[in-house]
């Protein structure tokens, strides 16, 4: 997906230049969500595939003390003390702040370390950058300690790492598609039971990321307000989750909740479409595929209104590009990035007619990526420690 030097190697080369040889290695993919969105905290179904770009964190420990060193090749270096209870939420260092942090609080110790992260996700597109970082170095501090890897349980801690020291109330499927990947496939999650059932794309088609390059901040109000409608909703229609309720009685919402009736109509039916995307996917139907993620973005944008001027742009440019089978925002929304399903055929095709299209309608230069399904976290294996 990408011309850079893999993050694998820059992770590896920063940690040479400042302390030597790592003693573990490891890495986390990001994730494009083909379908299921603002449905994870609702305990509902997701279907999101890991994709080719990495965030890689190599490790050591430290010789002595309590403090912790950690190099970001994007946002520089930070220091975490072992005896500190808290640390400031907007800071980037929160996240490895926090999985450090609640491993300890499961009473695995990992003392004190220095860590180099590299990655090639691109922050803040609605592609699971943070859930990337925690997941790696959670791998990794586990194998430093000595612990198994348990990726559904982890995949909780880097939530709770969100939710608890970030404060973003997200769900659980960047962490847990980032941790439980498996390659070749997409995956159908169960937010509630966390069950995850390996979907394949339909055959002689590819997913396209779309990045509008709009970025917008999601700790915020316009989630939290999502969430907290969606709880209302639930807890009017004496339900322990919209998973549980049932179309008609949220329409039967009353007009005072008309705003909670319409986030909650989102989440009732985007369960369904996704449930019913990933039998398409079983049966190899890719038609039926597009059309319900063509159908996820107009609820996402009419009744969630979490779209924006620039992600309704790029879908619609999309859609009427050679191959387009099926298009939609992706993430949390209002900026970042769009998802394509595309005949590969088509692909060079469509990727120059977004390109194209985007630039004349808003100015912007669009980043157009094709990925193949990619693997869950994993120890890199110091033969494959490529560092030139």
């Amino acid at each position: 997906m990408t011309n850079r030097t893999p993050a694998a190697q820059r992770a590896i080369a920063l940690h040479r230049e400042s302390w030597g040889e790592p003693a573990v290695v490891s890495r986390a993919p990001g994730r494009v969500n083909l379908i299921g969105e603002h449905t994870d905290y609702n305990d509902g179904y997701v279907l999101p595939m890991a994709i080719e770009f990495d965030t890689v964190v190599a490790l050591s420990p430290a010789r002595s003390g309590l403090r912790s060193t950690v190099i970001s090749e994007i946002f520089g270096t930070a220091t975490l003390d072992s005896k500190c209870e808290s640390i400031d939420s907007t800071h980037w260092a929160s996240y490895v702040f926090g999985v450090s942090h609640l491993l300890d609080g499961h009473g695995i110790s990992t003392g004190s370390w220095n860590c180099s992260i590299a990655t090639d996700v691109p922050i803040g597109a609605s592609l699971s950058s943070s859930a990337a970082l925690e997941v790696a170095l959670a791998r990794a501090l586990l194998r430093l300690a000595g612990e198994s890897w348990e990726p559904a349980e982890t995949a909780q801690l880097c939530q709770r790492v969100e939710n608890e020291v970030v404060g973003m109330p997200c769900g659980i499927m960047d962490p847990l598609i980032s941790a439980c990947a498996i390659a070749g496939h997409a995956s159908l999650i169960d937010c509630r039971l966390l069950d995850v059932r390996p979907r394949r794309l339909p055959d002689g088609t590819v997913m396209a990321i779309l990045d509008t390059t709009t970025r917008r901040e999601l700790v915020d109000s316009a989630y939290a307000d999502r969430r907290s409608a969606c709880a209302r909703a639930a807890n009017w229609i004496e339900v322990p989750a919209l998973r549980d309720a049932q179309l008609d009685e949220i329409e039967r919402l009353p007009e005072e909740l008309a705003t909670e009736r319409r986030r909650a109509r989102h989440v009732v039916t985007e369960n369904e479409r996704t449930l019913e995307a990933a039998q398409a996917m079983e049966e190899n139907d890719a038609e039926v595929l597009g059309s319900l993620m063509n159908a996820s973005h107009v609820s996402l944008r009419d009744d969630y209104e979490v779209s924006g001027p620039e992600l309704d742009a790029i879908v619609e440019i999309a859609q009427a590009s050679p191959g387009c089978i099926g298009a939609r925002m992706t993430g949390g929304g209002f900026a970042g990035c769009a998802v394509a399903l595309v005949t590969a055929a088509a692909a060079g095709a469509f990727t120059n007619a977004v390109r194209e299209g985007y630039r004349a309608t808003s100015g912007l230069d669009a980043s157009v990526w094709l990925s193949r399904p990619a693997a869950g976290a994993s120890i890199i294996d110091r033969a494959e420690w490529h560092v030139g």
